[in-house]
């Protein structure tokens, strides 16, 4: 069967795209499937950096759609995982490099190659966002629990809907147990309220991820990592398996508060 690509995207910058679209890339390859990242946040290469792959660059996305190199030549195969791929973005040119149609035939020239393509989204929802989109049969919203990122999560998933690219799916990063119980973040069924999209996984606060990402080295190959378990997790849901959600004590709080007062004032602009 062909690949599916799945744009992973958040609201707004540092909500855990790169570091999701890596683990879970990873998690794939590691059920035997096959998969391509392709960072498409032209102008701000990153991916390279969580994957351990940015020393081993020739060619990045542009190269390939202007046609100084094969698709193959660009790929660069993970050292540890056979099953995984990278496709760089480039750091010299800016988003306007590549349009949408550019990718979308970039995507169905892999989609014969791979089970899944993954894109790494820019930030935002301006022209980067628009061309990630464009190749998509599914999109994965990143957001942390935090009430702007969740704000800026709500306005993608309206514009993911008029591009007819949804229902997205949600991945909930960043949660902090120990401060849903005691009120002072919003847990995960709020932001499902205010969100009103499914969700597809729940990612632990877990400062070993800070760690794995500077070495270059996904928390999704660390057995005892709680998010790379979660990780692990979301690629089985994916892959179509049944997998339970990680369940954490949730009580009310300022914040509970706070995103009923948004559900009763309607979907946040």
């Amino acid at each position: 069967m062909p690949a599916r690509i799945i744009t992973v995207h958040s609201g707004k910058g540092a909500g855990g795209k790169i570091t999701t679209t890596a683990n879970v890339g990873v998690a794939l390859a590691l059920l035997g499937k096959r998969v391509a990242c392709l960072d498409a946040d032209i102008g701000l290469r990153n991916l390279d950096v969580v994957l351990g792959l940015e020393n081993r660059i020739v060619y990045d996305v542009v190269d390939v759609i202007e046609g100084r190199c094969r698709l193959r030549q660009a790929l660069i195969k993970d050292k540890r995982l056979s099953d995984l791929y990278l496709l760089p973005a480039s750091q010299k040119r800016d988003k306007s490099a590549v349009k949408p149609g550019d990718l979308v035939k970039l995507c169905n020239d892999l989609r014969p190659e791979f089970d899944f393509v993954l894109i790494d989204s820019a930030a935002g929802i301006e022209e980067g966002f628009k061309t990630a989109v464009a190749p998509a049969d599914e999109v994965i919203i990143v957001t942390n629990p935090e009430v702007s990122a969740v704000r800026d999560a709500d306005r993608v998933v309206g514009l993911i809907e008029a591009a007819e690219k949804g229902p997205a799916r949600l991945i909930v990063n960043r949660l902090k147990p120990g401060l849903v119980q005691r009120g002072d973040m919003l847990d995960t069924s709020d932001v499902l309220d205010i969100l009103a999209i499914d969700l597809i996984g729940i990612v632990p606060e877990d400062e070993g991820v800070l760690i794995s990402t500077n070495r270059g080295n996904p928390a999704a190959l660390e057995e005892k990592s709680a998010a790379g378990q979660s990780f692990r997790n979301i690629a089985r849901r994916l892959n179509g398996e049944d997998v339970p959600f990680e369940t954490f004590k949730e009580e009310g709080g300022f914040f509970g508060r706070l995103s009923r007062m948004l559900r009763r004032d309607g979907r946040a602009a």
